[in-house]
């Protein structure tokens, strides 16, 4: 078969149906030898290279950011075949240094014996998880602020924004996407999820779930449906702990499941990745754990799950892949080896970030590590035609997406059109309109602010959204004074100082708390940026609104995250908004460096009369 003839079919599906297994019958008609085997075991493997140092630093405080390739991780890539890497945010400071990156990466993939391009990943979601620089690249609000739109305007902004950061991420060299994510956030208490969802209706997170995923697709870039089966219900992040959704069969079809088979059934999803969740309802068997426990599978370790009802049941044909196995979900109860053997077995093609590679020293683990699914292989323990048919599956995709042209690519025109193309002023449009639509009126009116006051107080739980805020309010209406008082900085008595001063307002919350995800993961687990603790925030705020209202001041309330806690924290508010966002980025500005954001934006226009707020709350508060 011709390299070309994988391009022939008009149907991704029809391909995989028809073509796939005419390769595979290739692939096995040969002997399994052992350098096949390793070979195929390394193309299943999806590296970390966040941080290295060859320095002599110890390789639990390494921090060094990768930004060019080290010679010993090419080397590494070259030796053993490898199928991807993911990188993080520290990976990527501009447009020429990732493009060099991605491109050297490449090339070592094409120096290895194999020569099969490299699977580029990142978790680039949109809102709280987006890993490159906010500054040239459009980052949008996220997806609950495009499941607040969808009521008026339906899947629009979940394509255009699929669309856009798959054709951003594609100039980059990058060529596969962690998202979307179609976890049904039903769960107030989820610390992890939670504005990462589309909401909590099953059949309108499935919708915009496959909207997204196929305007990234469209532009060339494999997409993610995450984290099966379902994360949404939780209360514990995987990234601390193992947990557990105990419902019965019947309502996981019709609410967790529900978005990844709409997908499957009326899309192509290229990928799924895999929850570190228990969920006994669709696997009740047991593992032992490195301390002797008897734990329920999780997902990821579940052949009941991945096999059986993903790949069997379900009919899905693309490739799964893990979450991050160093997570602690998975790696506080299982070895690396017992994990991605386990994994292998379960039925992941793929095993993402399986050991840490922060030093010389630890480069040989990625050798010992082959060593034991090869050691598994041979005893029985797995089957080495899966482990074929799962490589030849992996070879397939990243043929049919064409992932080779990326050796020939012309780095400086590359970096000339990414500077083109990234954070356009037509992207920046279609990101501000989503924002703007997505800005939910809760309760009261904005008429207050329309006219009346000029001296308007902002008490935000960062001084960047505190900044940000100060700044679009002063372009949406010049006259209008505003003085800022950030929690992250907050001292008892300046709210009183300051409430004197002003004629109405402003106070902004973000609950819940950040998780790991949205840092980069568990290498900041002790990454908080706030002086005053979110649970002390939550206390602060009522009693700063009860403060306002008995001196006679208007007070606007403004959810800046997920909206649960409104009713906890703004019953005395006049006004209370919901913008499910706060990233903020700089700008510079006749000659002056400012900070800006979509959502503080929208806020501004909503506040100040300039747009009407359209959203609708994508999740009830009680």
């Amino acid at each position: 078969m011709k390299r070309t003839d994988f391009f022939r079919c008009s149907a991704h599906t029809l391909c995989a149906l028809v073509l796939f297994p005419l390769l595979l019958l290739k692939a096995c008609s040969k002997p399994y030898t052992d350098a096949q085997l390793r070979e195929d075991i390394a193309q299943k493997l999806m590296i970390d290279i966040r941080y290295f140092c060859n320095d002599g630093t110890v390789p639990e405080r390494c921090r060094t950011p990768v930004t060019t390739l080290p010679d010993e991780i090419g080397a590494l890539i070259r030796q053993h075949n490898l199928g991807g890497v993911i990188l993080f945010r520290e990976n990527l400071h501009s447009t020429e240094q990732i493009i060099r990156l991605t491109q050297n990466l490449q090339h070592a993939a094409r120096q290895s014996s194999a020569q099969h391009p490299l699977f580029i990943g990142i978790d680039q979601e949109g809102g709280r998880v987006f890993r490159t620089p906010r500054e040239y690249t459009t980052a949008f609000t996220g997806n609950m602020a495009i499941g607040a739109t969808y009521p008026v305007y339906g899947t629009h902004f979940a394509k255009q924004s699929g669309t856009v950061i798959g054709a951003e991420l594609k100039a980059l060299g990058i060529n596969l996407n962690f998202a979307p994510t179609v976890d049904v956030n039903n769960n107030r208490d989820n610390p992890v999820i939670n504005v990462r969802s589309y909401g909590e209706d099953p059949q309108r997170v499935a919708e915009l779930g496959l909207a997204q995923l196929t305007g990234m697709q469209q532009q060339g870039i494999l997409a993610t449906l995450k984290h099966f089966p379902g994360h949404g219900d939780t209360h514990v992040d995987s990234h601390h702990g193992l947990p557990k959704v105990s419902h019965q069969r019947e309502r996981i079809e019709a609410v967790e499941l529900l978005p990844f088979r709409h997908s499957i059934n009326h899309g192509e999803p290229a990928m799924v990745m895999t929850a570190h969740i228990q969920f006994p309802a669709l696997d009740d068997s047991k593992l032992m754990d490195t301390q002797g426990n008897h734990q329920y599978r999780p997902a990821t370790l579940s052949r009941a799950i991945l096999t059986d009802l993903l790949r069997t049941e379900m009919g899905f044909q693309g490739l799964v892949i893990t979450d991050a196995l160093d997570m602690a979900g998975i790696s506080h109860f299982f070895s690396p080896e017992q994990a991605l053997i386990e994994t292998f077995r379960a039925g992941a093609d793929i095993a993402l970030m399986p050991l840490r590679l922060h030093h010389p020293d630890d480069l040989s683990g990625l050798e010992k590590l082959i060593d034991a699914v090869v050691d598994a292989v041979r005893q029985g323990e797995l089957s080495a035609s899966e482990i074929q048919q799962s490589a030849a599956r992996i070879r397939h995709y990243k043929q049919h997406y064409q992932l080779a042209k990326a050796f020939k690519v012309n780095t400086k025109q590359a970096i000339t059109a990414a500077k083109q193309l990234l954070g356009n002023p037509q992207h920046r449009l279609i990101e501000q309109q989503l924002t703007d639509a997505s800005v939910t009126l809760v309760r009261g009116t904005t008429q207050l602010l329309h006219d009346q006051v000029q001296e308007l107080l902002l008490v935000m739980p960062e001084q960047s959204g505190c900044m940000a805020l100060q700044h679009e309010l002063s372009l949406a209406r010049y006259a209008l004074s505003s003085r800022c008082l950030s929690m992250d900085d907050y001292h008892a008595g300046a709210f009183s100082t300051q409430l004197q001063a002003v004629e109405a307002v402003v106070v902004g919350s973000i609950t819940p708390a950040a998780s790991l995800v949205e840092f980069g993961g568990m290498y900041d687990q002790n990454t908080t940026g706030e002086q005053l603790s979110p649970q002390q925030q939550q206390v602060l705020i009522p009693q700063l609104i009860h403060q306002a209202k008995a001196a006679d001041k208007p007070v606007f309330f403004v959810s800046l995250r997920t909206p649960y806690d409104i009713p906890l924290l703004a019953d005395e508010a006049d006004t209370v908004l919901a913008v499910y966002g706060y990233n903020t980025h700089q700008v510079q500005i006749d000659g002056r460096t400012l900070v800006t954001g979509p959502a503080f934006a929208a806020l501004a226009r909503a506040l100040t009369g300039i747009s009407e707020p359209e959203g609708q709350l994508p999740v009830r508060m009680h």
